[in-house]
């Protein structure tokens, strides 16, 4: 029981990875807030699945491009709570376009969601987590290092996740808050096989073929490291990007000749 008694906010926790999440911290005792924005159906099944562990969880809708809607859910956990042991922003929103065919309301809605909701959170986490030690973590991907087709647009916000992870970092640090990202690999999800589109097999079967530990990562994969960092055992860990890849990231290509 890593998380006994914790307080979490889990954004995009309705499907994928961040299901993953909040189910893998109530089981580690923690209560959890489900946000959704178009499914409240899978949003309220897995506030089912996080109550039947024996934990208390609200279920928030919000657009997370909109500062309004953000602060509507935050109020709730304030209002309900008073505190919050643990943020989580996961939800990430894209089109997944070549740089040519990008417009502004691409750019707008990517950002938005992926970069600004991350700092507006992170102003709302600070009064609910100042003092108790409270744990901030991040979502990040591959693609903020490495150039993925049609991903310019999310890739680059992640990348700016990153460095705004670490700015977060040194300012909430005196205050006794740890900021935090993770940088997952090909995760077996919703969003990944969008993603691949009709080549997600062939895609699968180069990313597996690359991976030291010889599969994709799974949500619960995910989840376990976000745990981690939520609980008291990353205390002295902050500023960090965490990859869970199984190595994916280890080489380059072009040597599979030898």
């Amino acid at each position: 029981m890593l998380l006994e008694g914790k307080k979490a906010f889990v954004t995009g926790s309705s499907r994928g990875i961040g299901r993953a999440i909040a189910i893998a911290m109530a089981k580690q005792g923690a209560d959890v807030v489900i946000h959704y924005r178009r499914e409240p159906d899978e949003a309220e099944a897995t506030a089912a699945v996080v109550r039947q562990l024996g934990r208390e969880a609200i279920v928030v809708k919000a657009e997370l491009e909109s500062q309004e809607e953000l602060n509507a859910a935050f109020d709730v956990i304030e209002q309900t709570w008073g505190r919050l042991d643990a943020f989580v922003a996961n939800a990430a929103a894209s089109a997944f376009k070549p740089i040519e065919a990008l417009k502004d309301y691409h750019l707008d809605r990517t950002y938005k969601v992926v970069l600004h909701s991350f700092v507006f959170a992170a102003q709302r986490c600070l009064p609910l987590m100042e003092g108790r030690g409270g744990r901030i973590i991040a979502m990040s991907s591959m693609g903020s290092t490495f150039t993925l087709p049609r991903y310019s647009t999310l890739g680059s916000a992640k990348a700016a996740m990153e460095a705004m992870t670490r700015y977060l970092a040194a300012e909430f640090g005196p205050k006794g808050i740890t900021v935090n990202a993770i940088n997952p690999g090909v995760v077996d999800t919703e969003s990944a096989r969008f993603y691949g589109g009709d080549n997600y097999d062939d895609y699968c079967r180069d990313v597996i073929a690359h991976t030291p530990l010889g599969r994709l990562a799974t949500p619960e994969d995910v989840a376990d490291t976000a745990v981690f960092l939520a609980s008291d055992l990353s205390r002295f860990l902050t500023g960090q990007v965490i990859r869970v890849d199984g190595g994916l990231t280890l080489s380059t290509g072009g040597f599979e000749s030898f």
